[in-house]
């Protein structure tokens, strides 16, 4: 019988029963069980989730990788993805044991420490490597005082996620035209803006060029730095040896303006999405997009 992996990670019940399991099980079971698991949903050839998953990875890796090493590739992902999930179940309600995960270097600091309006506002580009939603709370519950957009009208498991994340007191915004404007605003008050950047939008305006591909990725963050005249930080953490999320960010990249509307985002899309890249060469097996960032690319992957 053919299980569809994407409407699992949808399904409330699914979702519910996940984070109770995640909270009861101890790390000792959780890890290897996480293992097994990701194991098993490397070997979905016929899922779209599995079927995304490689094709991303085979991108990342300079699309020019074998049949068994985009296998395990995928495997590892899987299982870096699964055990994720595990930890953010087990830890979202104990903040103090939650920050013993995380470190955060210099310059996550430095943002961390800005007041709610400062002199110049700031975009933060979330980049989904390791940990991102239980980081995303931890920080928040530390002090990060961001307008936070999230995708309109969440349904089935990501309502659960949705809620999850409003209980820690983010400022949790679902993406409108309404709300882009508001976010606008709250840039030129000098506020800082999170947003995520590697969540493929379908049939997108334009197409950034990212690995070297055109890319179905959105650009509304490029547009509310451009018209807030503020720059973008990309954030994202990288799970290390020590069993700790080193979160990390890059330098202020600042926009550059252009008479042409369709060069001036594709460029500053671009310079952003550069940094990106080298922050997912770091760790290209902990990147788990599980739907498809070059669609054109589906079906001439290696299986």
């Amino acid at each position: 019988m053919k299980i569809d992996l994407q409407q699992m990670i949808n399904n409330p019940f699914v979702v519910n029963l996940a984070f109770f399991l995640g909270r009861v099980i101890p790390p000792r079971i959780g890890y290897p069980l996480c293992n097994s698991i990701g194991n098993w949903v490397a070997t979905r050839h016929d899922s779209s989730v599995t079927q995304a998953v490689r094709a991303n990875q085979w991108v990342v890796r300079g699309a020019n990788v074998d049949k068994e090493t985009l296998d395990q590739a995928v495997q590892e992902t899987f299982r870096n993805n699964i055990r994720d999930l595990y930890l953010l179940y087990h830890y979202v309600q104990r903040p103090q044991a939650t920050q013993r995960l995380i470190h955060l270097n210099a310059r996550v600091c430095k943002v961390l420490e800005r007041p709610e309006f400062a002199r110049r506002g700031l975009v933060i580009a979330g980049l989904h490597l390791s940990g991102f939603d239980l980081i995303l709370q931890s920080i928040c519950r530390e002090g990060l005082k961001a307008m936070i957009l999230t995708i309109p009208d969440p349904q089935g498991g990501r309502l659960i996620e949705y809620e999850m994340r409003k209980r820690t007191g983010m400022n949790l915004v679902p993406a409108s035209l309404g709300s882009l404007r508001q976010a606008i605003k709250h840039l030129e008050q000098g506020g800082m803006v999170l947003t995520g950047i590697d969540h493929p939008v379908p049939d997108p305006k334009y197409h950034p060029r990212f690995f070297g591909c055109a890319a179905a990725l959105p650009t509304h963050y490029i547009s509310l730095a451009l018209k807030a005249r503020v720059p973008v930080v990309i954030m994202t953490a990288i799970y290390q040896s020590d069993g700790k999320y080193h979160v990390q960010s890059s330098e202020p990249i600042e926009m550059e303006c252009d008479s042409d509307r369709e060069k001036e985002i594709l460029h500053n899309t671009e310079n952003v999405l550069k940094q990106a890249e080298k922050f997912i060469r770091l760790a290209p097996q902990q990147w788990n997009i599980p739907l498809p960032i070059w669609p054109q690319l589906l079906g001439k992957v290696l299986d």
